[in-house]
This record gives C-alpha cells, structure tokens and sequence, in this order.
C-alpha cells in the first residue's frame, strides 16, 4: 500500500481537488444543498476558513486556510465525503473490494492537495479555482456560474 504524505503545515492555506469516482456524474451540483449541508457541519466542528470554493458537476477546487495550529484537513475531507455519502441515494457501482470495505463508490479515493507557499501561488490557485467553470465551457464567465464562491470574493475586493 502506497503511503501518502501530506505537507502538514500548521495554519496553513492549501489548495484541493476533489473528484466523483464516476467523472460523468453531474451528482455534486445535483445534489448541492447536501453538499453544502456537509460542509456547514463539518465546519461548525472543524473550523477552516474557505477562501475560494467551485463545484462542477462531477469534481470541485477550492482554497482552506486552517486555524493557527491545525494540520488536520485530511479528517475534514473524510467527514464532508462520509456527510455527502449518506446522504446521496445513489445506487452507484462498487467493485467487489469497495464492498468489502464499505465505501460507497461516489469518490475518488483520494483528492489532490496542494500547500499554498506565496502570495503569487495563493492569487494563482484563486483564480484557477474560480476560471474553472470557463475553462471547462460550462459558462463563458466565471461570474455566471452558481456553484462558486466569486461573487463573494469579488464583493470583498
């Protein structure tokens, strides 16, 4: 088994991609409100401060920053995957060893994260994050999409 090692910086900002185990699923933005609802709940007990946040239909970006001190994002993400899970009724596949562990098989099993290091980097990730429903043609301007959080970031410009 391959060990992951997570840059663990405390209070740090880092920048996430999260994808569906099935990239043809338009599940995240179908189900939106139970997704906003995992993240509401796992906030209210593990706060984190969202600097950017996209979902698309079958994957999302966004930007933490962690309370001084922290480094657990990887729980955060488990409990907003274990929160949306349940709460999707979604007959999805599952390979015989997705059963025998109990996943679900809405998620890719891992998500790609990255530690935000400057200012450059952090204005970088923003962008990409918020550009992206542009990028894959799902509007032809980032402030028509409603499943972002660039209009609130524009509004604190």
């Amino acid at each position: 088994m391959s060990n992951y090692i997570w840059n663990r910086v405390p209070g740090g900002t880092f920048f996430f991609t999260v994808n569906l185990f099935d990239r043809r699923s338009a599940l995240l933005v179908e189900r939106i409100g139970a997704l906003r609802a995992a993240v509401r709940e796992v906030r209210a007990r593990t706060p984190f401060h969202i600097d950017a946040w996209v979902v698309l239909p079958d994957h999302m970006h966004c930007v933490w920053t962690l309370p001084e001190g922290d480094v657990d994002f990887p729980d955060r993400w488990r409990a907003i995957k274990t929160s949306f899970s349940k709460s999707a009724s979604v007959a999805e596949p599952r390979s015989a060893i997705m059963r025998r562990r109990g996943e679900r098989g809405i998620w890719q099993r891992r998500y790609w994260e990255r530690t935000i290091r400057s200012e450059s980097d952090y204005a970088a990730h923003i962008h990409y994050t918020h550009f992206n429903p542009v990028k894959h043609g799902l509007v032809e301007r980032a402030e028509d999409w409603p499943f972002s959080s660039f209009r609130q970031w524009l509004a604190g410009q």
